[in-house]
């Protein structure tokens, strides 16, 4: 059995609450937590400038891990979205578009890593702000999920529903079960629950707790979420 630590971190372009843009905090919170698996959202990876303005070749760069992309939105000088940053073997990557009409283009990394052995799928996400979108895109997640490609699935989200008793928190509850209520937002008084980690089975979830330093209180305008996995191991799909 494999213990692996996985993260999901909205970063908001690396501009914390002191609104300065500094990928290099965003870097070091990440590599303290130690997360072997990291999902982020809110990245723009900025191709026309200095290194440090692509977010994504940057923290891939600083934290030693592997990048796989997934913007949602193209800009004049780059992408924006959502990101994958792993120390694992990558098997396979599809991406889902979770776009509402008339609203942002929103939309998910779903990849297959190989984790000691044992190919998990593991979904990045940050779903949009409306309860109707959000709803929608629920039912593309579940929709996706559907096909099951692996024993073990994580999903790493910023969810964006502030009631607990969101009508897309329950369907998503009913396909992953209950988590643990975690505050992620705003970083420097938590008090709404934004940032989820769902694991499928239940069972393989081992803790689940916000990353809480006067580094990343300040590094964003959330909190990191970090969960603890337990994987099987050697059990391919």
């Amino acid at each position: 059995m494999a213990v692996v630590p996985v993260l999901s971190y909205n970063i908001h372009e690396c501009v914390g609450l002191d609104r300065r843009r500094d990928p290099a905090r965003i870097a070091q919170v990440i590599k303290e937590t130690g997360a072997q698996v990291v999902g982020l959202q809110e990245v723009h990876s900025d191709s026309s400038g200095e290194d440090h303005l692509h977010q994504m070749n940057y923290l891939a760069a600083v934290t030693g891990l592997h990048d796989v992309a997934g913007p949602a939105v193209e800009r004049r000088n780059g992408h924006y979205g959502n990101v994958l940053l792993t120390s694992k073997k990558v098997l396979a990557v599809h991406k889902l578009d979770l776009s509402y009409p008339g609203r942002e283009p929103r939309g998910a990394i779903d990849a297959d890593l190989d984790i000691d052995g044992e190919a998990v799928r593991v979904i990045v996400t940050h779903l949009g702000l409306l309860p109707a979108e959000r709803r929608f895109q629920v039912r593309k997640l579940i929709a996706a999920l559907s096909e099951q490609r692996t024993r073990t699935v994580v999903l790493l989200s910023d969810f964006n529903e502030w009631l607990p008793t969101g009508r897309s928190l329950r369907w998503i509850h009913t396909h992953f079960g209950k988590t643990a209520l975690v505050r992620t937002f705003p970083s420097r008084f938590p008090l709404f629950a934004l940032d989820r980690i769902w694991v499928s089975p239940a069972a393989a979830l081992a803790e689940l707790c916000c990353i809480r330093t006067a580094l990343s209180r300040c590094a964003s305008d959330h909190l990191p979420l970090r969960a603890i996995i337990n994987t099987f191991g050697g059990a391919k799909s």
